[in-house]
């Protein structure tokens, strides 16, 4: 006698809306830096309400509207030779009594139309700080050591990070230093363990 088919746990009527929405990663679909949809994991993220995120620009999710600005003209060229791009980054809780927390976010990206590459895409957000929050130190990085410190945590040396972020490698080197002497280190391999573990 023939076995039957495998009971689907999910119900008949479940679409891609509905994986969309219950993703365990957050979601956003882009048009030209501005959120079109999110799904709920990207509401528990950045601690809002969805109708508070949709038509607003990423920049609501950033720091500083500088980083929001630069890392838009870093993340152009990727998209349009590779359609893809990831890094990890410090990004901002929107509302709650976690307003304005910063935390570490592994983000990756794909554009829709590489000519094009902010004209439409879909962007998931992972917080890699969960266990333990931005302390004040690093909440009060600058805007540049906040790059060059989320570049170093791809493996990237400070030649490589001068290239990508497009600056001298003595400006990387300067950063660098003040990083390790924020963090009490002596050393780079030193200064990355305390950006993934997340202390000062």
């Amino acid at each position: 006698m023939p076995s039957s088919p495998m009971e689907s746990p999910f119900p008949a009527s479940a679409d891609y809306r509905w994986a969309f929405d219950l993703a365990p990663i957050g979601l956003i679909l882009s048009r030209q830096r501005t959120i079109v949809d999110c799904n709920q994991k990207v509401c528990e993220l950045f601690c809002v309400e969805r109708e508070d995120l949709l038509q607003q620009s990423f920049a609501i999710l950033y720091p500083s509207q500088d980083e929001f600005q630069r890392t838009g003209e870093r993340i152009a060229q990727p998209l349009m030779h590779h359609g893809s791009y990831r890094d990890e980054r410090i990004m901002r809780r929107v509302g709650g009594r976690f307003a304005g927390e910063l935390f570490w976010c592994r983000v990756a990206g794909r554009a829709l139309d590489r000519s094009d590459p902010h004209a439409a895409g879909i962007w998931s957000f992972e917080d890699i700080d969960s266990r333990q929050p931005l302390t004040p130190d690093r909440a009060t990085l600058t805007p540049r050591e906040r790059e060059v410190a989320s570049q170093l945590l791809t493996g990237l040396t400070s030649k490589e990070i001068a290239r990508v972020l497009n600056l001298s490698h003595r400006t990387v080197e300067v950063h660098r230093a003040s990083l390790m002497r924020k963090y009490d280190t002596s050393t780079t391999a030193a200064l990355i363990q305390k950006l993934m573990a997340g202390s000062p």
